[in-house]
């Protein structure tokens, strides 16, 4: 079936048990996925400029969207510090967190499943503050990349949604970096085509473990 995708023997097994998630609504969002990854291809090669494994076997969903990000912010680091204080597998900054009522760094960074839930709440809340710039730019070309949710959102965990907001409106003009020179249309066109439609734009998620 991968003929031609790889050399003589070689066999990848990258297989991400994630956190289970369910449907969500805004005063319980429950947070169990029904199924585990399977076996779709998507070739990643030369899909960051820095080393990323040669392939992985992920659906382009919000699983798959969340390990190539949480990878690409940290090499899936749940313990990860930068030298900005930016924190674990998705790189959170304090603030961030304390407005989910997180003030613990120590526990948050020795906490995996609080880290998954965070991430979701925070896409969650991202989908809602962008609803209508979604609904507006969704299909649209900017700067030669084909504007999609899963972009949008990816951009908003890199810069915040008001950057985003910033950039879709003025065209792709206002195009932001972080502190290591990433800019918003280098994830909007990383992280385009994931489909994240099972995650509900929700305004004032709530961390809640199980």
């Amino acid at each position: 079936m991968f003929s031609g995708i790889f050399k003589n023997n070689f066999l990848i097994i990258f297989f991400l048990i994630s956190t289970s998630f369910n449907n969500f609504d805004d005063d319980n969002p429950n947070l169990i996925f029904e199924d585990l990854v399977t076996a779709d291809y998507i070739d990643t090669a030369n899909y960051f400029e820095d080393v990323v494994p040669d392939f992985l076997f992920l659906k382009k969903d919000f699983i798959g969207f969340k390990e190539i990000l949480g990878y690409k912010e940290s090499t899936s680091d749940y313990k990860k510090v930068n030298k900005f204080g930016f924190m674990g597998k998705y790189q959170f900054n304090l603030n961030t967190l304390k407005m989910y009522k997180i003030k613990n760094s120590k526990k948050f960074i020795n906490n995996a499943e609080l880290q998954e839930r965070v991430f979701l709440i925070n896409v969650q809340r991202n989908k809602w503050i962008l609803r209508k710039d979604i609904k507006w730019f969704v299909g649209s070309n900017i700067n030669n990349t084909i504007i999609t949710e899963s972009g949008i959102i990816a951009a908003a965990h890199l810069a915040g949604p008001g950057n985003v907001k910033k950039y879709l409106r003025s065209g792709g003009k206002y195009n932001t970096k972080d502190a290591f020179g990433t800019s918003i249309s280098k994830y909007m066109e990383h992280f385009k085509g994931y489909d994240l439609s099972m995650i509900k734009a929700v305004r004032k998620p709530k961390v809640m473990l199980l």
